[in-house]
C-alpha cells in the first residue's frame, strides 16, 4: 500500500470533501480516502499495483476540482510554497471580485430604495433604469460565475447537489424573475413601478457570499499557519567542510556523516552529533522549552534550532525528510489531515443537507402559493431558504479546531498524531505511568551517606568509591560519580576483587575496604548489629543499600536509588486534581516500586510486571470500562502503549518515530502528559461550540427563512440578509477555532 496527499483546490463546501470521497472510493484499488475541507488536502492509501496516482489525480478533476500538487505522505513536505501561493491567488481573486461586485451592487440598492424617498421615474426614464439594473446584476453575477459552474457541474457529472447549487438556484431565481419583469417592461406590458424587480438580491447575494469566502479563506489560512512556519524553520543553506574547506551547499546535497559548521545565531541545518566546539542553543521552536540547551563534543544536536553563543562542527546524522523537524511536520499534517469520531455525525448530516434544503425551499414555495401569498412572496422565501443554508459550518466546525488544537500541542512540544487521539484523550479515566525512565531517573543515584562510628560522611564516601573504582556495575558508576560530584580524591585500589552477589574487595594504602550486602559482611564474621536499625529504615523506603566496611569494622553505609523526575510528584498532583486514577507499573520488586509510589501518593501499584505482562495489565484496568492511557519510554513499552486507549511516548527527544504511541512528548517533563489532556479538553469544548452553532445556525435559520414567524410577528427574511447570516456562519466557526491559539498550559 502507498499512501499519498493530494492537495485539492475549488472545494467551496463541506459537501464538496464527501463528494470527493465517495468519488475516489468508487474506484479499484483505493483502500482510504480522506478528504479535509479545512486543510483542502485528499489524504489517500491505495495499492499501485491496481491504480496509478495519475487515475487518483485524474478521478479529482472528473469530479469537477483541480489537483494543485501530489505527494507522498512519506516525503518530506514540500509544496508549502505553492499552497501558500494558491491561497494568496485565491485571497486576491476573492478581493477583487467582492469589491467589484459591492461597487456595482450599492446602485441598485438606491434603485430598489427609490420609491421610499418618492422618487417615481416615468415610463422613458423607468425603462433606462430596468435596463441598468439588468446590466449591472449581469456583471455581478459574471463576477460570481463560478457558483454556476460549480453547481451545474455538481448535478451534471456527480448527479449531487453541493452548497454552490443552492447558491445558483437561490441568485438564479432571483435574476431570471426580474428578467421576466423587465422583458414586460421593455414591451410596454407592465408599468416600470409595478415591474417588481429583484435584480438587487441577486447581486447582494452574490457580493454577501463572496465577501464571506474572502473571510472564510482568510480566516482558513491562519488555521495552518503552524506548518507554514514550521517549514520556514527549514534552512537553506549549510556550511559544510569539503576536502578541508568550507563550502556553502544547498540543504538537499548535505549527506549523512558530512561535517557541517555552525556559527553563533545561525540556524542548524540538520540533525547530528557535536564534534568540536561548545556553545547554547534554543531548541524552543522545537520542544517548547525556553531555556537554551547546553551542547559539548557529544551532545545531540536538532535541525531548525538556534545556535546562541559559540561555534560548533557537527557530524549530521539524520537530514531531509528524517530530521526532527521533518517528522514533527508530518506527524503534524496526518494529524490535521485525520478526522475525529465526533466529525462522523457531521458528515452524515452534510451529506443529505443540500437535497434536505431543496425539498424544504421547494415545499416552502408550495405552501404559500397554496396559502394565497404572491408569487413574488414564495419566490423570496424559497430564495431565501436557499441561501440561509449552510452545510460549511458543519464541516468546517471540527477540523479547524483540530488544525489549532494539534498545532498548539506541537508549539509545546507534543506531537498528537490524529484527530482521533486529541478527542480520546479527555476521556481518558486511568492513567499508567511506567516506573524507571518515566516517573524516575532510570539510572541509580546515591541518596544518603550514612556515617557510623567516629567516621564523617566524606571519609565513608571515598572508602566506598575506592572499593568501587575498578567495578563495571551500575552501583559502582553512581558511587564513584557522587564522590566526584563533591570533589573527593578517589586513588587507585592497590587490590580489587569482586564478589558476586556480595560486593566487592578493595586493599589501599594497607587498608582492606569492603562495600557490600549483609551476606559479605556475615561471611567475614563483621558485626554489623549498629547499622540494622538505619539499615532496615533505608530499605523500608525502597533503596538499594550497601555496607562500607574498613579494618573489620563497620564505617558507615551508602544508600542508592532510582530517583524521581523533577517534575513527576508535580505531574501526579495535577492528574488527581483532575480526578484521573493514577496507576504505577513496574517490573521492580514490590518493595522498590512502593516506596515511590508512597513518595508520589498514586492510587493502585502494579509491581514485579514484565514487560510483556504489561499489555495483559493494562487490557485488565481496560475491562473495567474505562479510557485508560499508558505512559512509557516507547521502547520497552511498545506492547502496553499499543493496548491502551491512548499511548503517550514522554522523553522522546529526537527519537519520534515511536510507531506504538498516539502522542509522543519531545520533553523529558511528565508535565506535558497533564497538557495533552488538559489541551484534549480544550480542543473538545471548542468543537463542540462550534458543532452546536452549526446545527443551531441551521435548526433556527432555515425555519426562519421558510417563514415560520410570519403568521405570528409579520417577520419575513429578506433574502439579502439571508445571505449575510449565511455568510458569516462559517466564518464564525472559524474564528471561534482561532480564538483556541489564546490557549495557556495548565502550567
Amino acid at each position: 500500500m502507498e499512501r499519498v496527499i493530494i492537495k485539492v483546490a475549488q472545494m467551496h463546501c463541506a459537501s464538496c470533501a464527501i463528494n470527493i470521497e465517495k468519488f475516489l472510493k468508487r474506484k479499484n484499488g483505493v483502500i482510504q480516502s480522506s478528504v479535509n475541507f479545512a486543510t483542502e488536502k485528499a489524504y489517500i492509501e491505495y495499492d499501485p499495483k491496481k491504480i496509478r496516482l495519475s487515475d487518483l489525480e485524474e478521478a479529482i478533476v472528473q469530479a469537477g476540482y483541480k489537483v494543485v500538487v501530489s505527494q507522498s505522505a512519506e516525503e518530506e513536505p514540500v509544496f508549502s510554497d505553492r499552497e501558500k501561493i494558491q491561497r494568496r491567488q485565491e485571497i486576491r481573486s476573492l478581493r477583487l471580485r467582492f469589491i467589484f461586485s459591492l461597487i456595482l451592487s450599492l446602485p441598485l440598492m438606491f434603485f430598489s430604495m427609490a420609491h421610499i424617498f418618492g422618487f417615481q421615474p416615468g415610463d422613458s426614464l423607468g425603462n433606462n433604469m430596468a435596463l441598468l439594473q439588468f446590466i449591472l446584476a449581469t456583471l455581478v453575477l459574471l463576477a460570481g460565475y463560478q457558483f454556476f459552474i460549480r453547481g451545474a457541474r455538481a448535478v451534471i457529472i456527480r448527479h449531487s447537489a453541493n452548497m454552490d447549487t443552492l447558491v445558483a438556484l437561490g441568485v438564479s431565481a432571483a435574476y431570471l424573475y426580474s428578467l421576466v419583469n423587465s422583458l414586460a417592461v421593455w414591451s410596454g406590458r407592465i408599468h416600470p413601478a409595478a415591474a417588481g424587480l429583484y435584480y438587487e438580491t441577486a447581486a447582494f447575494l452574490i457580493t454577501f457570499i463572496l465577501l464571506g469566502r474572502l473571510l472564510e479563506a482568510v480566516a482558513k489560512g491562519k488555521t495552518s499557519e503552524a506548518i507554514r512556519k514550521l517549514l520556514d524553520l527549514q534552512v537553506k543553506i549549510a556550511v559544510v567542510i569539503k576536502d578541508g574547506q568550507e563550502k556553502s551547499l544547498p540543504i538537499s546535497d548535505v549527506m549523512v556523516g558530512d561535517i557541517v559548521v555552525v556559527r553563533p545565531g545561525e540556524r542548524i541545518p540538520a540533525d547530528g552529533e557535536v564534534v568540536e566546539g561548545y556553545s547554547s542553543v534554543d531548541e524552543s521552536m522545537i520542544s517548547g522549552e525556553s531555556i537554551p540547551q547546553e551542547k559539548t563534543v557529544g551532545s545531540q544536536v536538532i535541525g531548525a534550532t538556534i545556535n546562541k553563543t559559540g561555534s560548533f562542527k557537527f557530524r549530521a546524522t539524520k537530514v531531509g525528510r528524517d530530521t526532527l523537524l521533518a517528522q514533527i511536520i508530518r506527524l503534524v499534517e496526518e494529524a490535521q489531515g485525520s478526522k475525529a469520531p465526533i466529525q462522523e455525525l457531521a458528515d452524515r448530516i452534510s451529506a443529505y443537507f443540500v437535497p434536505a434544503v431543496l425539498v424544504i425551499a421547494v415545499l416552502a414555495f408550495l405552501f404559500w402559493l397554496v396559502a394565497g401569498k404572491t408569487l413574488i412572496f414564495a419566490l423570496g422565501v424559497f430564495i431565501s431558504v436557499l441561501i440561509i443554508a449552510c452545510p460549511c459550518a458543519l464541516g468546517l466546525a471540527t477540523p479547524t479546531a483540530v488544525m489549532v488544537g494539534t498545532a498548539l500541542g506541537a508549539n509545546q512540544g507534543i506531537l498528537i498524531k490524529s484527530a482521533r487521539s486529541l478527542e480520546l484523550a479527555h476521556q481518558i479515566r486511568i492513567v499508567v505511568f511506567d516506573k524507571t525512565g518515566t516517573l524516575t531517573e532510570g539510572s541509580p543515584r546515591v541518596t544518603d551517606v550514612v556515617a557510623l562510628a567516629e567516621e564523617d560522611e566524606s571519609r565513608v564516601l571515598q572508602y566506598a568509591a575506592i572499593a568501587e573504582k575498578r567495578s563495571e556495575h551500575p552501583l559502582a558508576e553512581a558511587v564513584v560519580s557522587y564522590a566526584q560530584e563533591k570533589k573527593i580524591e578517589i586513588p587507585e585500589p592497590e587490590v580489587f576483587n569482586s564478589l558476586t552477589g556480595r560486593g566487592v574487595i578493595a586493599r589501599y594504602n594497607n587498608e582492606v575496604i569492603l562495600l557490600g550486602n549483609r551476606r559479605l559482611f556475615t561471611e567475614r564474621n563483621i558485626d554489623f548489629s549498629t547499622a540494622e536499625g538505619r539499615l532496615n529504615e533505608l530499605e523500608g523506603r525502597g533503596k538499594t543499600v550497601m555496607i562500607v566496611g574498613c579494618q573489620d569494622k563497620v564505617k558507615g553505609l551508602i544508600a542508592v536509588a532510582d530517583t524521581l523526575k523533577p517534575f513527576a510528584p508535580a505531574a501526579v498532583r495535577a492528574l488527581k486534581r483532575m480526578r484521573k486514577w493514577i496507576v504505577l507499573i513496574s517490573g521492580d520488586n514490590r518493595v522498590t516500586a512502593e516506596a515511590i509510589a508512597r513518595q508520589l501518593k498514586v492510587n493502585t501499584v502494579l509491581a514485579e510486571v514484565l514487560p510483556q505482562e504489561k499489555a495483559a495489565e493494562i487490557k485488565k484496568l481496560q475491562s473495567k470500562g474505562l479510557k485508560v492511557a499508558m505512559v512509557g519510554d516507547g521502547i520497552n513499552d511498545a506492547p502496553a502503549l499499543v493496548q491502551a486507549d491512548i499511548g503517550i511516548a514522554i522523553g522522546a527527544g529526537t527519537d519520534i518515530a515511536v510507531e506504538s504511541a498516539e502522542i509522543v512528548l519531545l520533553k523529558d517533563d511528565l508535565r506535558d502528559v497533564v497538557t495533552a489532556i488538559d489541551l484534549s479538553h480544550y480542543a473538545m469544548k471548542k468543537i463542540k461550540q462550534n458543532l452546536f452553532w452549526a446545527f443551531f445556525y441551521n435548526s433556527v435559520g432555515i425555519p426562519i427563512a421558510a417563514g415560520m414567524l410570519y403568521p405570528f410577528t409579520g417577520f419575513l427574511l429578506n433574502p439579502m440578509f439571508a445571505g449575510v447570516a449565511m455568510a458569516f456562519s462559517s466564518v464564525s466557526v472559524v474564528t471561534n477555532s482561532l480564538l483556541m491559539r489564546r490557549y495557556r498550559r495548565p502550567f
